[in-house]
């Protein structure tokens, strides 16, 4: 019962810091001190230790010394470091669900990217709504391309890409394009076109990449 209960403490601490790091609460290169985190968490300090090995094996921790633990930097090359990881696996993915996914499920979210894209839809321009529709695909596209190694590396990808988001404006005319982009990989993989979901797949990250790079440009 005490490491059952551990194990709950330190999952519960691992998923508040992790929050805190993704909405920006807990900065780049905030200190995380053992004691203050453990009291503010109302955790011991082997659980909270146990959540920030885990945050640092998801790289959004460092150790800046022995004792001191900090909250990881995110640069312009860090970004384009995460997207090189991210359309690899991600037009791996779609390959895999084009050739294993159900069709139906597919098409029904091609139809929910296009219904969004509507100037007339409750979730137009939307970031929240937009956001839980991609939350719908990913897990889709997780579930169909059937690899718990190629998911768990994309949990971890899109446990940056949250912070990248926050880092960067959302852009209603970016937003708009990119549930185009959704709506035609989706598409594809409900056609079991591979190639297709691949391409479109590539041309998507391209785009985000580059909005964001340019978002932040024009940020600082």
């Amino acid at each position: 019962m005490v490491a059952e209960g551990g194990a709950r403490a330190g999952e519960r601490a691992y998923a508040a810091l992790l929050t805190e790091i993704q909405n920006g609460d807990l900065a780049p290169g905030a200190v995380l001190a053992e004691v203050e985190q453990a009291t503010r968490l109302g955790v011991s300090r082997t659980p909270l230790r146990e959540a920030l090995r885990r945050l640092a094996a998801d790289g959004l921790v460092r150790q800046a010394s022995p004792r001191v633990t900090v909250v990881a930097d995110i640069d312009r090359d860090d970004i384009r470091s995460l997207f090189e990881v991210r359309r690899a696996l991600e037009e791996t993915a779609a390959r895999l669900a084009a050739s294993r996914g159900d069709a139906a499920l597919f098409a029904e979210l091609a139809a929910a990217f296009e219904r969004t894209a509507r100037d007339d839809a409750p979730a137009a321009g939307d970031p929240d709504a937009y956001y839980a529709l991609i939350a719908r695909f990913d897990a889709a596209l997780d579930g169909a391309a059937g690899n718990a190694y190629l998911t768990s590396a994309l949990t971890k990808v899109r446990a940056h890409l949250v912070r990248v988001r926050r880092l960067a404006r959302d852009n209603p005319a970016r937003l708009a394009a990119s549930i185009d982009e959704h709506r035609l990989i989706a598409s594809a993989i409900a056609a079991r076109d591979a190639d297709l979901a691949a391409h479109a797949t590539h041309v998507h990250l391209h785009n985000a990449l580059t909005s964001i790079l340019d978002s932040l440009e024009a940020s600082a």
